[in-house]
């Protein structure tokens, strides 16, 4: 495990001040700087007119994000630094999309002392309430990182015999895409909440797989799945619910699922510590901040699920994306 050796005053200040270029950037993507600057070179006077800002707090970020290498600075005008607007521009192919929902986790990130005192979560917004815009944001951020790990995990695991999957809270349906890219066969149903579904269609439509693909509409833990299914995905879902949740929320899945269909987790699984991986770690912090009762859960507590559930076959893979897949079995 990566962990800081050798602790000095100066490196422990250093830890301390890591925010700094964090929210220098994040700003920046905020206000959009780089897509105002697109092929431009601008003054911070005018960048400043047109993202509606102050003039002297505008050149002051200029070079802040000239310092850390975002940009380039020539004669008094900025420009971006030549290959950063694939990332950060709009409306680019490798757009960073995600970003704004990295942004949208400072609030909930500061709330860190408050969070460990009450053991969960003090920001109050759930999905449902939280305005347009996050939530865009929040499913451009998954489809951003779904889009390359579905392809890897089409290839981790065995579709050949699946007709029919459903994929719990499956957002914008990048793995169900991926999937049937792999096998053309399959007719996927994406299960997600209300304000998620017309994301999640729109993302489809634009995959060209709307003839692959249905919709279900609802509350995972509360709602009905329909049956028959052959695979049913947990992809980035376990970790926001309790331990009992989602021993429930395996059982129901279970019963959803034909005989020797599969039950798929894809999420950070935890060392029997709870130390490794730090991505996982790390995580944790950001379910303590922003749920009531979700957690990174270890491989033993995901077997107790599956075995509650009547499955079996039990395996525990790694990915190269830092998350890991736990598969199960119904054998009756």
């Amino acid at each position: 495990m990566e962990t800081y050796n050798d602790l000095t005053p100066d490196k422990i200040q250093d830890i301390a001040k890591k925010f700094q270029e964090s929210r220098i950037l994040l700003t920046a993507v905020e206000l959009e700087i780089f897509t105002v600057l697109n092929k431009k070179r601008l003054t911070s006077a005018e960048i400043a007119e047109q993202i509606e800002a102050d003039p002297r707090g505008t050149d002051r970020l200029l070079n802040a994000l000239t310092a850390l290498g975002f940009l380039l600075k020539r004669n008094g005008k900025f420009m971006n630094f030549p290959g950063i607007s694939e990332f950060l521009v709009k409306g680019e192919i490798g757009y960073m999309g995600n970003l704004h929902h990295t942004n949208s986790l400072w609030d909930r990130w500061s709330s860190l002392t408050e969070a460990v005192k009450t053991g969960g979560s003090t920001y109050k917004k759930t999905i449902n309430s939280r305005p347009k815009e996050w939530l865009e944001d929040f499913i451009s951020a998954m489809h951003y990182r779904g889009m390359g790990q579905a392809k890897i995990l089409s290839m981790m695991i065995n579709l050949s015999n699946v007709k029919k999957m459903l994929d719990v809270g499956g957002g914008s349906g990048a793995y169900s895409m991926m999937f049937i890219e792999k096998n053309k066969d399959i007719k996927a149903a994406i299960f997600d909440l209300p304000n998620v579904i017309p994301l999640a269609q729109r993302y489809v439509e634009n995959g060209g797989k709307s003839d692959s693909i249905s919709f279900i509409t609802g509350d995972y833990l509360q709602d009905d799945f329909g049956s028959g299914y052959d695979l049913i995905l947990l992809s980035a879902i376990v970790h926001i619910n309790s331990f009992e949740e989602n021993k429930l929320l395996i059982k129901k899945c279970a019963s959803a699922l034909n005989s020797k269909g599969q039950i798929i987790i894809n999420d950070y699984i935890m060392s029997e510590d709870r130390i490794e991986p730090k991505v996982g770690v790390m995580f944790a912090l950001n379910m303590l901040t922003s749920t009531v009762q979700g957690d990174t859960y270890t491989e033993s507590e995901i077997t107790s699920w599956f075995a509650d559930a009547g499955l079996s076959s039990i395996e525990h893979k790694q990915t190269s994306f830092g998350s890991s897949i736990m598969i199960a079995i119904k054998d009756k």
